[in-house]
């Protein structure tokens, strides 16, 4: 999922669907997937949930 710049917002970035799970701001090229059960996309990238998502994270 790609969370806002947390230089933007005064709470620390959190996944919606993973809170425990790492997040970053740094990424590069991203998807929308509006209906998983019907995209083939969404299923090679094994996505199950609507939402935006980052193709190539960096983490550092």
């Amino acid at each position: 999922m790609i969370l806002p710049d947390p230089e933007k917002k005064s709470d620390p970035p959190q996944c919606n669907y993973c809170p425990s799970a790492p997040v970053t701001t740094d990424w590069q090229g991203y998807v929308v997937v509006m209906h998983p059960d019907r995209s083939e996309v969404a299923k090679r990238l094994n996505i199950s949930r609507p939402g935006s998502y980052a193709l190539k994270v960096n983490i550092r």
